[in-house]
């Protein structure tokens, strides 16, 4: 079943808060950007598999990553709309693990 925004969001209480708060300081550089080579202090930290309420994906810390408000409110958000990992790195290769030039 699945469940409701207020649901969702209910898990982001003083917990979430301070656990946040941890994992940014023991993971302080966006994951995304390091990707790129570059060097960006993370302040969000996102759910690489949205949890959508599912309390034990939610604090399962192996699908937390840190990330800049940038990428958050930017890449992350059109992935989970789109499916397509936008961007590239340093060396111009496609971010999309399943982009054609990253098969073979």
């Amino acid at each position: 079943m699945k469940s409701t925004r207020a649901e969702r969001q209910a898990l982001y209480d003083y917990h979430w808060r301070l656990s946040s708060r941890r994992f940014l300081r023991e993971n302080p550089l966006c994951t995304e950007c390091s990707k790129r080579h570059l060097t960006v202090a993370a302040a969000v930290v996102d759910h690489i598999v949205p949890h959508d309420g599912n309390r034990e994906l939610f604090w399962n810390k192996k699908n937390w990553q840190s990330l800049c408000r940038t990428c958050h409110d930017t890449f992350k958000q059109q992935l989970e709309r789109s499916g397509v990992h936008i961007g590239c790195d340093a060396n111009g290769i496609p971010l999309d693990p399943n982009h054609h030039w990253n098969s073979g």
